[in-house]
């Protein structure tokens, strides 16, 4: 069965594809400018995770964060940004994430989720990395 003419309309919006982009990447933006606005903690972040130097942890994660969103969003290399970003993320769910660790059922619970969320996240990215190839955005 085809697609309905307004949804395949809709689905061909600009205005949509911009709209998913933005979210679909706003835990990497919203995450990197709060990094910004508060250095102290997020120092604090990498080390808690035994990250060294935490001051080069925090550059690269700004980096992979805002300029993965900013490339995906704007639809150059975007490739790159989202490679970055889903690798940004298997690493950071492995290190921050690890269910299978975790000894009290309902955190294993709590903590699976956030990992099988990650994942779906990182699915995302790849999705959204294909489309852009698709549309000629690299």
């Amino acid at each position: 069965m085809p697609t309905p003419a307004p949804i395949a309309a809709l689905l061909e919006s600009p205005v949509l594809n911009l709209g998913g982009r933005v979210l679909l990447t706003l835990p990497f933006w919203s995450s990197g400018i709060a990094k910004l606005l508060d250095m102290v903690g997020a120092l604090a972040e990498a080390a808690h995770f035994g990250l060294q130097p935490a001051w080069a942890t925090v550059i690269a994660t700004l980096i992979v964060q805002l300029g993965g969103s900013a490339a995906l969003i704007a639809g150059r290399l975007a490739w790159l940004g989202a490679g970055a970003m889903g690798l940004f993320t298997v690493l950071a769910t492995l290190i921050a994430h690890p269910f299978w660790t975790v000894a009290d059922p309902v955190a294993r619970f709590h903590e699976r989720n956030i990992f099988l969320e990650h994942g779906g996240l990182v699915g995302g990215l790849i999705l959204a990395a294909i489309l852009a190839h698709r549309k000629g955005r690299h």
